[in-house]
């Protein structure tokens, strides 16, 4: 009997940069000058994308001779230190007084401006030029012009990869293992549908130059307090499963972080226990954090797009893996949002 292949082989470069991602690189190459100030920043609450994308890009950037601070508004998760180095060890604590002296702004992994927290109306009034490099779906108020934007890209680190290919920048181990960081852990460890062909072409190339996969998933994945767990423990107690309209979500009560002395960085990944639920179309973790703010993350499976619901709570992101922060009493905000889910799930969306 013959036999048939089973799949249709590759007869294009995964990893040829797409024309629009080269021409909008080669435009913004013209704001890299050597000797400028640049400042990186992005989302409140960075996670491995961001801090993954910032880590490459400030390397990047200073083989160019540009000299690079990064400026968030919240504080370096711990987890991600090991992506600093010596070279980037001290990073600025000045918050917005460290955005006054430089000539350009490259705000990381976020379509929107608000997303910068109390850097918002610094960011707003500069005048130097500001540019965004981003692969959310574009908001009504961007931080800048699009320097490389593009929906398609499983991760803004993918994005910061083109960057390096197109500049003629070498990948080191260190930009290597800062690119896979933001790849891995926006992929879900590689599982997600934003898991392209060109996704595992380019992270097969990261292991090329450098990177130890079973590193990455100790440090990432496999280094947790034991207040995590702990912690896990009771947010999973809270679990409620609305079968009829594939449903779930959890709860955290204010004060649980410093009840086991964990962090917010901490919480990540936590949702998905709830989406992990058979029949389960979206996932809602409601975290308390006083003073009349919710937080919530919501994820989704199959065509449920859950950054047109976050949209309804002035949040956003991607169609699986959204959020919002919401002002209200936390069991009244919590009532609201599942109940406009239940109506949201079922228009059939």
């Amino acid at each position: 009997m013959p036999i048939h292949p089973t799949a249709v082989p590759v007869t294009f470069d995964l990893l040829a940069v797409p024309t629009n991602r080269r021409a909008a690189i080669e435009a913004m190459a013209h704001e890299l000058v050597a000797g400028r100030k640049v400042a990186l920043s992005t989302h409140l609450n960075a996670d491995g994308d961001g801090c993954g994308s910032e880590s490459a890009l400030a390397r990047i950037l200073a083989a160019r001779g540009l000299e690079v601070r990064v400026v968030n508004p919240t504080p370096w998760p711990d987890m991600f230190d090991f992506l600093l180095g010596d070279e980037f060890a001290n990073m600025t604590s000045k918050g917005a007084r460290a955005l006054r002296d430089i000539d350009l702004l490259i705000v990381l992994d976020i379509s929107d401006v608000t997303r910068l927290g109390n850097l918002t109306d610094a960011v707003r009034a500069l005048t130097v030029p500001k540019l965004v490099i981003d692969h959310h779906v574009a908001s009504d108020d961007p931080a800048g012009p699009n320097g490389v934007s593009d929906t398609t890209a499983c991760a803004t680190a993918e994005l910061v990869y083109d960057m390096a290919q197109v500049l003629g920048c070498e990948i080191t181990p260190a930009i290597a293992r800062a690119l896979y960081t933001g790849m891995l852990t926006d992929t879900g460890g590689f599982r997600f549908s934003n898991t392209s062909p060109r996704c595992l072409a380019v992270a097969a190339q990261l292991l090329a130059h450098g990177v130890d996969p079973e590193e990455m998933y100790t440090r990432i994945y496999a280094s947790a307090p034991a207040g995590r767990v702990r912690l896990m423990a009771d947010v999973l107690a809270t679990l409620q499963v609305d079968e009829a309209h594939g449903l779930t979500w959890l709860s955290m009560q204010a004060g649980a972080l410093e009840k086991y002395a964990v962090k917010s960085e901490d919480l990540d990944g936590i949702v998905e226990h709830a989406r992990s639920i058979a029949g389960t179309r979206m996932a809602l973790f409601f975290r308390d954090l006083g003073h009349n703010k919710v937080k919530i993350s919501f994820r989704s499976i199959g065509k449920t797009d859950v950054n047109v619901f976050a949209r309804e709570f002035g949040g956003g992101g991607h169609a699986k893996a959204a959020g919002a922060l919401v002002t209200g009493e936390f069991a009244a905000v919590r009532d609201q949002v599942v109940e406009r889910a239940r109506a949201y799930l079922g228009t059939g969306a």
